[in-house]
């Protein structure tokens, strides 16, 4: 099991940080998903893979990009530059 740490856009408030949780947590491999408002990040504990957690992510409205990974499964990408909550 590892850490994938990602920078999210467009996350603003509370209501962001659910529809987050909810994007990644069905995710195969996802054991905990731990969401950094004021940082804008988002630690995912788990086996899943990168890729899968930036393309979900990236539907939700929420580019992002790889920080940190310690699964060897993990790959770099970034999402689009737009995107992100509907309260700004």
């Amino acid at each position: 099991m590892g850490n994938i740490e990602l920078k999210v856009e467009g996350m603003s408030c509370g209501s962001c940080v659910k529809h987050i949780k909810e994007a990644l947590a069905p995710l195969a491999g996802v054991e905990a998903v731990v969401v950094d408002l004021a940082a804008g990040q988002v630690r995912v504990t788990g086996t899943a893979q990168s890729d899968a957690l930036l393309a979900a992510l990236d539907a939700a409205g929420y580019p992002a990009q790889l920080l940190a990974a310690t699964t060897p499964t993990a790959s770099k990408a970034a999402g689009s530059a737009s995107g992100g909550c509907c309260c700004h």
